[in-house]
């Protein structure tokens, strides 16, 4: 993992999480998660509906898929999935598909005999033969080659495999907990992944939101990751966010997800050097899209002044601080009206009020470009066809605003800031 979010608290046992869960409701309240999920911050609606659904999967030894965007936290999940679990005792074992090479991808996963091929010196096990009786987590999955998802295929149905350049048959008891941002019915359709290992992987679902999709929690965020920077890199005061850059910061739409907020925030309290962290010191993208102080539609919280019950003391709280109050979580939404056969979008129900104290309109506009191209590149995997689709625009349009703006997808982490 290039990120972590996890909570400095004990681990909690299988029974106790399960106990959350009531016999006859799903009704949870938020706050009962950050005792059963150290690893999780998050207490929205749709977190708690995720982290239901992980009580109930840990108890299966069945196959997980756990979708969703880059950044979002998926291998979070998958160790939560396997701490609750009977196989909490064994093994855990992350394995990203997507970077490692294909040949040497399979001596990963099943192993290698000596002389198998030039190089190999020694014999090798995979991690099928590591992680035996405990949970292996494959990491973008949808990014194996062919090949190698036939051999995988195998494994799961036999729980057995053959090492390379090996003659025997090797058993794996695994617990398979597969992960991707790809869309897999889409990559059947075109013939990159495999139906039949689609639905082996795919018998408990799990959807991970986006950020943008749980923005009550980015305050919380926020402040952990502020924490966490200002521990990394100890300078003669703290850095704290004051709150007009904490309500624009909360408010924004986060492609990178999670990853992205923590490299930025950590990014601020590098280049600030201590103290507060205002406005002005905020990217440019950031600085056009200052909040409505006439709506109490965006979050306002300061970094140093959660509660002991938010799960933050105020260790970093400043004299000079001023008191911040909680604003509401920009939930209502309302349409717009696309034009014909442009898919329809939302924007929050304040987006057209003119700020009190004005407006850089063609900041803003830019700014608002930026991020919905950007998104677009995201979630095409950078194809500029399917991305100029997805925003109504003319293909050579949108590449002369790319080159212009220098506007590239956020997949990896060194590119997101």
């Amino acid at each position: 993992m290039s990120y972590s979010d996890k909570r400095p608290e004990s681990v909690v046992s299988p029974i106790s999480a399960a106990k959350l869960l009531h016999e006859n409701t799903m009704a949870v309240h938020p706050e009962t998660w950050s005792h059963s999920f150290p690893e999780i911050i998050g207490r929205s609606s749709a977190m708690s509906a995720v982290l239901q659904s992980v009580v109930k999967i840990s108890r299966s030894d069945s196959s997980v898929l756990i979708n969703g965007e880059s950044g979002t936290g998926k291998e979070l999940i998958a160790q939560a999935i396997h701490r609750l679990s009977n196989r909490s005792h064994k093994p855990f074992i992350a394995i990203n598909c997507s970077a490692i090479p294909e040949n040497l991808l399979e001596s990963e996963l099943f192993g290698h005999e000596k002389g198998a091929f030039t190089g190999a010196i020694q014999r090798h096990p995979g991690v099928f033969e590591r992680a035996n009786g405990g949970t292996l987590f494959l990491d973008e999955i949808g990014d194996m080659a062919p090949a190698l998802q036939s051999k995988l295929l195998r494994v799961l149905q036999e729980k057995t495999f053959t090492p390379v350049g090996g003659k025997e048959l090797c058993r794996s008891d695994v617990r398979v907990i597969a992960a991707t941002h790809v869309d897999l019915e889409g990559a059947i359709i075109h013939g990159s992944f495999r139906s039949d290992l689609y639905y082996r992987i795919n018998v408990l679902p799990v959807s991970l939101p986006a950020l943008r999709e749980r923005s009550e929690d980015i305050p919380l965020l926020l402040a952990y990751f502020i924490e966490v920077s200002n521990r990394m890199h100890p300078q003669q005061q703290p850095c704290w966010f004051n709150q007009e850059s904490s309500s624009i910061l909360s408010v924004q739409m986060w492609p990178g997800n999670i990853r992205q907020l923590q490299n930025m925030v950590e990014r601020l309290v590098v280049m600030r050097g201590g103290g507060q962290i205002c406005v002005e010191h905020l990217p440019r993208e950031f600085q056009s899209a200052r909040p409505n102080p006439l709506t109490g539609h965006s979050s306002a919280f300061g970094a140093s002044h959660f509660s002991a019950s938010s799960g933050f003391a105020g260790q970093w709280s400043s004299p000079n601080q001023p008191k911040i109050h909680s604003g509401v979580p920009p939930t209502s939404l309302q349409s717009l009206n696309p034009r014909p056969g442009v898919p329809e979008m939302t924007m929050p129900t304040s987006f057209g009020t003119l700020p009190q104290h004005g407006i850089d309109l063609v900041a803003f506009i830019e700014g608002l470009e930026n991020s919905l191209i950007t998104q677009a590149l995201l979630r095409t995997d950078n194809n500029r066809n399917q991305a100029a689709k997805l925003l109504g625009m003319n293909r050579t349009t949108l590449v002369e605003r790319i080159k212009k703006r220098k506007l590239s997808p956020m997949n990896p982490a060194s590119e997101e800031l």
